[in-house]
């Protein structure tokens, strides 16, 4: 798949012509101002020193920030794909600047997490060593693209001076609550203060906090805390050695790194009360500029219901339930619990209660025997797996009967691995005749069906005659009064209304809101991560590290890999690589709480890789700063609200769309929690959000499926082959392991910098995929050197430009450039902007001929608009006509609207819906004027051939059409 290459044809004929512009000549060209931007600082972005009031420079300009979305220093480089984002974000930059902004553009690694890690168990290579290494390789990458990043800017996650402020954060969360009638975090000393006062009442005590152990009080407050560390069920993948978030794992109940099993097991784990703002991270949506898509995946992912909370009795406990149809409870037949309900193992009678159904039982002698049976069953499911919609319903009776609190009947309570611990509250009440999984579940174990909704389809209430559940609100209750409450005849929302009253007033329930977010898992086995601040004394109790103490820096230690097992062994335990470091997890500290040094013992989890990104936006403002998170003032400056951002925010947000819920959800709770307690002022991160597309590339495949060489692969007859054999083709994802990646620097040495910058800012929309091809590059090759050639005398290098005045034509052409490109690069619309500016060189080509003389009126304008896409070019033919500054901070062109009307528009005449002639008439030319031309055109008049006219419709300026015969 190759053909003669025009680069290198360019190359052969420098030496007839020497100040042609080839591959060679890019490459000088391009390396040449990328050390000059380095010494000149030509991208530093200036940070207010006070007020802005004394500031007049500062203060004149807008600012505007702008960021991409932190890249992980992979080994394997880059590939051609991968800089699509970097290259938009810095062509808007640049125009940016170029319109008078102060702008913030830099870019940081994410350099923490299981990669690297899985790295240096393998080769023995310290985490750091191979991740820094990764980082050089790309920073040398990114730098041959030209990208204008303010470097003083840039840091990785792993510097400890970085993840001092990581862990200071989490020691934020940690000591704070949040305060749902403030409706906003607070320091926990404040909610200390409440109890000591007595002005809040103790949860679970009747005693006072000053009477409470220390131990007591912790349990307390651990109940409030916004980072906390409970037993909960958890992702554990023992293939890796560690648990995951709901999000790491596959819809196939694999693990997203390694494809390994994953169970559910208890485990004491961090957690992150994001919930605490599910009803903000909803709310303020509506405040920021993002695709509605995302948001649309952020509310479904948080989930907001509104229902009720209804209590059934058990054995002296009793079964909460949330539901959104508490109006269908005079339907509820049976109730499950999830497989991992806490109350699963108190329900475990010793024998089955008497006449209990064969299908019940799933074949076990005893009701503790079938629980524990159908929980191993149950673990070894993912929770997609679970929720799918299987033909055949599975569970087993536990044994035991609640009572319906609306009409006190007994019902049987079942253990399902429909029903999920991680929503409600791991236990429904089951309304068969209103729920199709329920439905299904009634039927395969012979279960009672009531209908107490009113079908509307003319069914009937005889459920024996069903096929499938009857749900709807817009029905009346039947079958639903009892002896202190009576639904019948209402509608659903009436009687939900109704019920949900009466839940309150008996102290039943209560109307509650519920959200299918969960708290968000913080804890990871792993060596390669953020430390806890974190230490326990001899009670257990989890103290924060003091501001002083920090950075906790990871120690050095010979093993970096968690203890893992066989992939499919459920029943095994985290040992994490810190734990195994004796001298230091247990360590002597005064933590100047007033009680002396103290042995403690230190948290040997580490933050997952998510928490160094949930900041950082934050730390590019002020990045040197060891006093504090980040300057008040500089905050303000680039973040703060103002009119257009509600929340604040960073001014546009570039990055993949697979992150919609991980990472912005977690920044977003982030930046709620550090403005509630005053550390920021910006309540959001992300202002305006940007989906960039994906750069494809096509697979190639033996018979065998596997992937082979694609630039080894040969296009014959339609038809393509590698080594002979005939391989199948699939457009898909550019990577090393499917043999078709290319690298920019591949494409930087057989083009330059700027021609694959022009060639990705041009295959298409920026938020649309679009397959690569290295053959279609040369287009934009051949536009640069065209470029080139207008302006630049290629034997002498000297410019060709005149003080001339340019023609009528040339003067609409180049400011209907200017207006287009303008708006365009404004609109992150860089595909239509490169098509203006080669709209305007070709007409300049044809105009004044290829190397003619340009009047400098229209050249320097035409090297402002290629200046963002093209920087390198663009600042050496700047310098080449006389300028000694950078093209960087010129002012981009402004259009003369003089010439944005055009003089004449093409008028369309038709004779019976056919095109007969096309006439030049002035954009404001009258009904009456532009039909007596029509009629009066030759070709017109040959084409009626005195035939008479029925009817002439006209719609000035653009069309006249005529009905004849």
């Amino acid at each position: 798949m190759s053909e003669t290459n025009p680069a290198a044809t360019a190359a052969a004929s420098a030496e007839a012509a020497p100040h042609r512009y080839t591959a060679a000549l890019a490459a000088e060209i391009e390396a040449r101002w990328q050390d000059f931007w380095d010494v000149d600082g030509t991208y530093a972005a200036p940070n207010p020193t006070g007020d802005l009031a004394d500031d007049a420079e500062l203060a004149a300009k807008p600012k505007k920030f702008i960021m991409d979305m932190f890249p992980y220093p992979s080994g394997a480089g880059l590939h051609v794909g991968h800089p699509l984002g970097y290259i938009a974000t810095d062509v808007y930059a640049r125009f940016q600047r170029m319109t008078g902004h102060n702008v913030l553009h830099t870019l940081g690694f994410d350099a923490f997490g299981l990669p690297a890690e899985q790295y240096a168990v393998q080769t023995g290579t310290h985490p750091r060593v191979s991740t820094e290494a990764n980082m050089e390789n790309m920073k040398a990458q990114l730098r041959r693209l030209g990208l204008g990043h303010d470097k003083r800017r840039s840091f990785a996650t792993i510097d400890p001076e970085y993840y001092k402020w990581t862990q200071w954060i989490f020691v934020q969360i940690f000591n704070s609550w949040y305060d749902d009638e403030a409706k906003k975090a607070r320091p926990i000393s404040e909610l200390v203060a409440l109890f000591e006062s007595g002005e809040r009442p103790v949860p679970g005590h009747t005693r006072a906090w000053s009477e409470l152990t220390a131990a007591e009080r912790a349990d307390v407050l651990g109940e409030f805390r916004l980072a906390y560390a409970s037993d909960a069920p958890v992702n554990w993948c023992p293939g890796l050695g560690t648990v995951l978030a709901n999000e790491e794992v596959t819809a196939d109940g694999r693990s997203e790194r390694g494809n390994f099993p994953v169970f559910k097991a208890k485990l004491r784990q961090w957690n992150m009360r994001i919930t605490a703002y599910a009803d903000r991270l909803i709310e303020d949506l509506d405040g920021l500029d993002w695709p509605e898509a995302i948001k649309l995946q952020q509310r479904n992912w948080i989930g907001r219901s509104e229902g009720a909370r209804v209590d059934f009795p058990v054995d002296g406990e009793r079964i909460t339930v949330f539901t959104t149809r508490p109006d269908t409870l005079f339907g509820a037949t049976y109730m499950v619990l999830a497989p991992e309900h806490p109350l699963v193992e108190k329900f475990t009678p010793e024998a089955w209660p008497e006449g209990t159904h064969e299908a019940w039982t799933g074949g076990h002698a005893t009701p503790a025997e079938a629980v524990a049976a159908y929980r191993a069953q149950a673990a070894a499911k993912s929770d997609v797996e679970r929720q799918a919609e299987a033909k055949d319903k599975t569970g087993v009776f536990t044994g035991v009967f609640a009572v319906n609190p609306v009409n006190g009947e007994q019902v049987p309570v079942f253990i399902a691995d429909y029903v999920l611990m991680g929503y409600g509250t791991g236990a429904i009440m089951a309304v068969p005749a209103h729920d199709t999984r329920d439905f299904a579940f009634a039927r395969a174990f012979e279960l009672p069906i009531r209908c107490v909704v009113e079908p509307t389809d003319g069914r009937g209430t005889d459920t024996s005659t069903w096929d499938d559940a009857f749900s709807s609100y817009d029905a009346k209750l039947v079958n639903s009064a009892g002896e202190s409450v009576t639904l019948d005849g209402l509608a659903v929302p009436e009687a939900k209304a109704r019920i949900t009253e009466w839940l309150t007033e008996t102290g039943i329930g209560e109307g509650t809101v519920n959200f299918r977010l969960r708290d968000w898992l913080f804890s990871r086995q792993r060596y390669w991560g953020e430390p806890f601040p974190i230490v326990y004394d001899e009670d257990g109790i989890a103290h924060s590290l003091p501001e002083s103490m920090l950075p906790l820096e990871l120690p050095e230690v010979e093993d970096y890999s968690p203890r893992t097992f066989e992939p499919d062994d459920a029943d095994t335990q985290p040992e994490t690589p810190l734990s195994r470091n004796d001298e230091w997890v247990h360590v002597t500290l005064d933590l100047g709480d007033g009680r002396g040094p103290r042995p403690y013992r230190r948290e040997t989890n580490t933050m997952p890789n998510w928490a160094g990104s949930c900041w950082y936006e934050f730390r590019y403002l002020d990045p040197h700063n060891d006093r504090e998170l980040v300057d008040p003032a500089i905050e303000q400056y680039w973040m703060g609200p103002r009119e257009g951002l509600p929340h604040g925010g960073v001014d546009l947000y570039v990055g993949g769309a697979e992150h919609a819920v991980l990472h912005l959800l977690y920044a977003r709770f982030w930046s709620k929690v550090l403005f509630d307690l005053g550390h920021v002022s910006s309540a959001e991160p992300f202002h305006k959000l940007y989906n960039q597309g994906m750069i494809q590339a096509y697979v190639y495949r033996d018979s065998r499926g596997i992937a082979v060489p694609a630039a080894e692969v040969e296009e014959r007859d339609g038809a393509f082959w590698y080594q002979g054999e005939k391989v199948s083709r699939l457009l898909g994802k550019m990577g090393k392991s499917l043999k078709n990646a290319v690298t920019p620097d591949e494409i930087a040495a057989e083009y330059g910098a700027d021609t694959l910058r022009l060639y990705e800012m041009a295959m298409g929309p920026l938020d649309v995929s679009r397959p690569w091809d290295t053959r279609a590059v040369v287009g934009q090759f051949r536009l640069l050197q065209r470029l080139w050639r207008n302006i630049v005398d290629e034997n002498t290098g000297a410019p060709t430009v005149t003080d001339a005045e340019p023609d009528e034509d040339t003067l609409r052409a180049l400011n209907k450039a200017i207006d287009g490109v303008g708006q365009d690069l404004e609109g992150l619309r860089f595909n239509t902007a490169i098509a203006k500016v080669t709209e305007l060189n070709n007409h300049l080509t044809k105009a004044y001929g290829s190397g003619g003389s340009l009047p400098r009126t229209v050249a320097e304008p035409l090297v402002l608009m290629i200046a963002p896409l093209a920087p390198h070019i663009a600042e050496e033919l700047w310098r080449t006509l006389g300028h000694t500054d950078s093209v960087v901070h010129q002012d981009f062109p402004v259009a003369d609207p003089r010439y944005l009307v055009d003089d004449t528009v093409t008028c369309v005449v038709q004779i019976k819906g056919k095109v007969k002639a096309r006439l030049e008439v002035p954009p404001t030319i009258s009904d009456e004027e532009l039909e007596k031309a029509a009629l009066s055109d030759e070709k017109v008049v040959a084409a009626l051939g005195g035939a008479p006219i029925r009817k002439v419709i006209v719609r000035a300026p653009k069309l006249v059409n005529i009905v004849s015969g």
